[in-house]
């Protein structure tokens, strides 16, 4: 096998949940372009009728099934239908999920008296949202011998950040799942199947950018103290998540299952001077990775 085919999806039939949302486009577009078949699931029809249309004016193949990821019996149906149509299913991204109003905890609200349904909410949206479709898809995925499934974690399932509680806890919840189920599948199915995180720093989505950016397109306060806090002064692009998926998705990542992988702009940069720059003495790395892990402070309000 040549380092090129290493990274072919070539013939692999790839589930994509929130497939039409902002980063599912990016993911079904990275899929498609490696040769692999995008299944996108999703709410919204026009969008994942759109996507499917530009893969095929590309030449390649895809599908759209409308399904809530929440709702096991919708996912058994797509599934079935999945099966019916291409006969098998290589593996699984779960790109549902993001932040809802109801689980962001406002800097005038009293910290004390939270609105725990709408934590509840965020919670469930994320973590459920990811088992589930693992529980319908996964034995599917394991008979093919070689399956993959990435979940999709994030920068605030490590660093604590204001506002996004609910958020925050279902993507740690994400992080610790994501782990423990690597051991488990490696127990009863070997190498057949691998599970895997993507974790992505500050990218704009439809869900965060009104808490980002200004109308007339400038950062807001928040924006702006993150942009401060990233090394490469921007926010990630939804195409810039494509090469650690198709990594994780292809044969390039056969032995590697449970981690998480940091698509940040940010964190991965401390080990890429570790490799570069062996002179860095170990008490500045050392103190650059507890900034790390502190807290993002109140400016992000």
């Amino acid at each position: 096998m040549g380092h090129s085919d290493m990274f072919s999806l070539a013939g692999k039939v790839i589930v994509v949940t929130g497939g039409t949302g902002v980063l599912g486009a990016g993911f079904v577009k990275g899929i498609a372009t490696q040769g692999g078949i995008p299944i996108i699931l999703g709410q919204n029809g026009e969008k994942g009728n759109e996507r499917v249309a530009e893969v095929k004016a590309n030449g390649g193949d895809a599908h759209f099934i409308s399904v809530n990821v929440l709702e096991e019996a919708q996912l058994v149906s797509a599934k079935n239908e999945i099966l019916e149509k291409y006969g098998k299913i290589d593996g699984l991204v779960n790109g549902a999920g993001g932040n809802i109003p109801s689980g962001v905890l406002q800097p005038t609200e009293d910290v004390f008296n939270l609105n725990i349904d709408g934590m509840k909410d965020a919670l469930v949206l994320n973590l459920w949202g990811t088992i589930i479709p693992v529980q319908v898809f996964g034995p599917e995925i394991a008979k093919t011998g070689n399956g993959s499934i990435v979940n999709i974690s994030s920068v605030s399932s490590k660093r604590a950040i204001t506002k996004v509680l609910g958020y925050s806890m279902g993507k740690a919840a994400i992080d610790i799942y994501t782990k423990w189920f690597a051991i488990e599948m490696a127990n009863r199915y070997g190498d057949k199947i691998r599970i895997n995180s993507i974790m992505p720093g500050f990218f704009l989505t439809s869900q965060n950018k009104t808490l980002l950016t200004n109308e007339d397109g400038s950062y807001t306060d928040r924006g702006n103290a993150i942009i401060r806090n990233t090394p490469y002064k921007r926010f990630g692009q939804p195409d810039e998540l494509i090469g650690a998926l198709i990594w994780l998705l292809s044969d390039a990542s056969k032995f590697v299952t449970g981690m998480d992988i940091g698509v940040d702009g940010h964190q991965l940069v401390l080990f890429i001077i570790l490799n570069n720059h062996k002179h860095i003495s170990q008490h500045y790395l050392q103190q650059e990775l507890r900034m790390l892990h502190q807290p993002i402070k109140q400016e992000y309000e």
